[in-house]
């Protein structure tokens, strides 16, 4: 695969819509410690990147694109945090509604889920336990790369 040093390298990349572009790329990157890596215009697109392969493309609203309805949502991202609870704090100190709380869930995973000001629904995970797919009554399909060695 050709690579292209303007495009962030990930992959698959969430595509979000927001009415400001400034605003919304502000949000995760002092709530969740995005890094905002390109700029086109002012308020055209923006594309913020966390860790060592996450990334958004966060576009202003025209060309058929909207950003979420009231009443609901189709889509959600996930965030892998080093901590949950600060992450959590931080969010919600920077005006994200609360959907829900921190909660561990079964399969060694620690989240919460918030909705920022353009209506897009972000869940933080936090890992808790390095349990295999068996051990949480899941069936390995492939393995991912990164888990091979281990």
């Amino acid at each position: 695969m050709r690579t292209n040093r303007s495009a962030l390298p990930p992959t698959v990349v969430p595509v979000l819509v927001y009415p400001d572009v400034r605003a919304a790329v502000a949000f995760p990157s002092a709530a969740f410690g995005f890094v905002e890596r390109t700029r086109i215009g002012e308020n055209h697109r923006a594309q913020p990147a966390v860790g060592e392969d996450g990334a958004l493309i966060v576009v202003d609203v025209g060309a058929g694109r909207r950003p979420p309805q009231a009443g609901g949502f189709a889509d959600l991202v996930r965030v892998r945090v080093g901590d949950v609870e600060a992450a959590f704090t931080c969010a919600c100190e920077r005006g994200a509604t609360v959907l829900e709380a921190p909660v561990d869930r079964e399969f060694g995973e620690r989240e919460c889920t918030l909705e920022d000001g353009g209506g897009h629904i972000w869940n933080l995970a936090e890992a808790m336990v390095n349990a295999a797919p068996e051990e949480i009554g899941c069936e390995t399909v492939s393995q991912w790369p990164a888990y091979k060695a281990s």
